[in-house]
């Protein structure tokens, strides 16, 4: 089976792209979506007793973290040693599943792939990119997003050039849908057939 790591910085468009590789029949795990998982139940605990008064009723209060990291960046680092090793566990399991049920080709969707030096445990790296006007547009539009927020988030991220000298295969979504559409097909098409290795190394 073949791995593919979907990454790039916030407001790229990741998820176009993801929904993109879903319709090629190619199963996605979003890394975003199992953190949100875990700030509604196993990583709830851990998060309390590290950031007190940032859960409530069971779950995280995501709000009353995100002033807490932004309070004191350092915390980052207690955070993601919280809830990347759930993460990873969680991953894990999907691409076992994707194995057992003979899938040639399965997608890792991690924000901060690059930046933990997570292509160890991909066969390939697409990185999906946008012209930085647009991106900050995006992400400005978003619920509860301020200019300094976005500023401290992309503080943490690799810069987009960085990202894109790292990719094996780079999606430019600063087009139309039709155009970011295009792209990903022409990426299933070159993945066919290709054998990986990582999964046996990284993942069984």
């Amino acid at each position: 089976m073949l791995i593919v790591g979907l990454t790039g910085s916030i407001g790229t468009g990741k998820s176009t792209v993801a929904a993109r590789f879903r319709s090629h029949g190619i199963a996605v795990c979003d890394a975003d979506a199992e953190v949100h998982k875990l700030y509604e139940g196993a990583a709830v605990p851990a998060i309390e007793a590290a950031f007190p008064g940032t859960t409530h009723a069971g779950k995280v209060d995501r709000q009353k973290l995100a002033q807490a990291l932004i309070a004191k960046p350092e915390n980052f680092a207690r955070l993601e040693a919280i809830v990347h090793p759930l993460v990873l566990a969680a991953e894990r399991a999907f691409l076992n599943a994707e194995a057992a049920s003979g899938a040639m080709i399965a997608v890792l969707e991690v924000p901060l792939l690059l930046e933990t030096r997570g292509e160890a445990r991909v066969d390939v790296v697409v990185v999906v990119s946008a012209p930085a006007q647009k991106q900050r547009e995006r992400v400005l539009q978003r619920h509860n997003m301020t200019r300094e927020k976005l500023d401290q988030l992309l503080a943490r991220q690799m810069a987009d050039a960085d990202k894109r000298a790292r990719a094996d295969f780079i999606v430019d979504t600063g087009g139309t849908l039709a155009e970011t559409d295009a792209q990903v097909d022409n990426i299933v098409e070159s993945l066919r057939g290709r054998t990986g290795t990582v999964f046996a190394k990284a993942w069984a």
